[in-house]
């Protein structure tokens, strides 16, 4: 997928990874490449920043612990990063019908309109 394409979207989608769990970065890059087929392979120049934003916007917050025998900073949501992600899923479901609205053929009949043969 175009990293272009995700642009403005790379928080909610972290911020949906880590609904109801705890995870380190590399745990994120994964479950998002998991959860997307494979679409979304992010490198960790782009998570761990993205990762740091959240946090100091108070929407995550970490932890060290360790997994699987080594120390690693594993990250979750705050009550404000739920709250971000409900506003984020809500913002998403807008946006997708409105595109989709704008990108499916129209139902000219529905309105009731003829299409014109072409010509």
């Amino acid at each position: 997928m175009k990293s272009d394409a995700l642009r403005g979207h790379l928080e909610g989608l972290l911020l949906a990874t880590l609904d109801g769990a705890k995870l380190h970065g590399y745990a994120i890059i994964e479950a998002l490449q998991l959860r997307s087929g494979g679409a979304l392979d992010l490198p960790t120049g782009t998570v761990y920043p993205a990762l740091r934003r959240l946090e100091a916007a108070r929407l995550v917050a970490s932890e060290w612990s360790t997994v699987g025998g080594r120390q690693r900073r594993t990250y979750h949501l705050t009550e404000r990063g739920r709250l971000a992600l409900a506003a984020e899923r809500a913002e998403w479901r807008r946006f997708a019908a409105t595109i989709e609205g704008v990108l499916s053929p129209p139902d000219l009949t529905a309105a009731g309109v003829t299409a014109a043969a072409p010509g």
